[in-house]
């Protein structure tokens, strides 16, 4: 994981969690859905879901860019978008309890999917893995990961690796048609030999992991 193809180009990927107060959840979702074009004019919007299952009251969003000197560009033309200001980030921010965001990389061995379709649910998956980095760790995550990719039931769209925020952490999203759809796969490949010895292998290294079932927002790229 720290070695290969995102270390010879820049690209990275800013991950933001808001908490938004629960009596303003639709108000919140009908202005990012209906300004949002407001903010993609100015860098690329990866994902924007809010959380159905595990957390309540969260979205989650992803911005791309193209290195660091590139998300300075877009914070100061921004700071200078009256628009932007006004009909989005204004309005919104009365709305939000709390905000976090984190810069990570793409691993070197995945490239960001697509949905087979759309109508499907996400589902992030967050680990903590022990210090010492993917030197440590990263073979038997990598191993884990694919083992449940070669089962087939459902569709790996990023696993993401922190470079700020909480160290040794590692975000992978996934595609299913419905949550259903998804507890029937989880149930089969807990009984394959493959996954059990791979997922017993990584489990070694992680300190602990959550997970949330994601619903992606109209206005989101990823649907």
């Amino acid at each position: 994981l720290a070695t290969g193809p995102r270390q010879n180009n820049g690209i990275f990927y800013e991950i933001r969690t808001y908490d938004v107060k629960p009596w303003k959840m639709k108000e919140f979702v009908d202005i990012i859905n209906k300004y949002i074009h407001l903010r993609t004019a100015h860098s690329e919007l990866v994902g924007f879901w809010s959380a159905e299952l595990g957390v309540m009251n969260k979205v989650v969003h992803i911005w791309k860019y193209d290195n660091f000197d590139h998300r300075t560009a877009v914070r100061r033309a921004l700071a200078s978008d009256e628009e932007w200001q006004g009909k989005l980030i204004n309005s919104i921010l009365p709305l939000v309890e709390k905000q976090d965001n984190e810069v990570a990389y793409l691993v070197p061995w995945c490239q960001l999917g697509k949905p087979p379709k759309e109508g499907g649910i996400y589902e992030w998956v967050t680990f903590q893995m022990k210090p010492g980095g993917p030197a440590l760790w990263g073979e038997a995550f990598q191993a884990a990961t694919n083992a449940h990719i070669n089962t087939g039931y459902t569709k790996l769209i990023g696993v993401f690796h922190t470079e700020y925020g909480l160290l040794n952490r590692v975000h992978v999203i996934w595609w299913n048609e419905s949550p259903d759809h998804r507890a029937v796969g989880r149930h089969r490949a807990h009984e394959d030999a493959r996954v059990v010895a791979a997922v017993r292998e990584s489990v070694r290294f992680l300190e602990s992991q959550q997970n949330m079932l994601l619903i992606p927002l109209q206005c989101s790229p990823l649907k």
